[in-house]
């Protein structure tokens, strides 16, 4: 397992865990990022810490302090 730090730009994980506060996870949830879920890395963003992933179809971006409440599993 390993956190969103370790996931480079075009690699696909699947989500194991979210962490942080209830209503993050659930807004996290409301946005497709569900445990189990496949998702890649698609670039991040040096410029306001950035991070965009694809998650079931969509592009969502986050803080990269916010994605470091992500915890996923190496797919491929």
């Amino acid at each position: 397992m390993s956190h969103t730090a370790n996931i480079r730009p075009g690699q696909i994980a699947r989500l194991v865990q979210i962490g942080g506060e209830r209503s993050f996870r659930r807004r996290l949830m409301e946005l497709g990022f569900l445990p189990g879920t496949s998702v890649r890395c698609v670039r991040r963003v040096g410029v306001g810490g950035l991070v965009e992933f694809e998650v079931r179809g969509g592009h969502i971006s986050l803080r990269a302090s916010e994605a470091v409440a992500l915890v996923f599993e190496s797919d491929r």
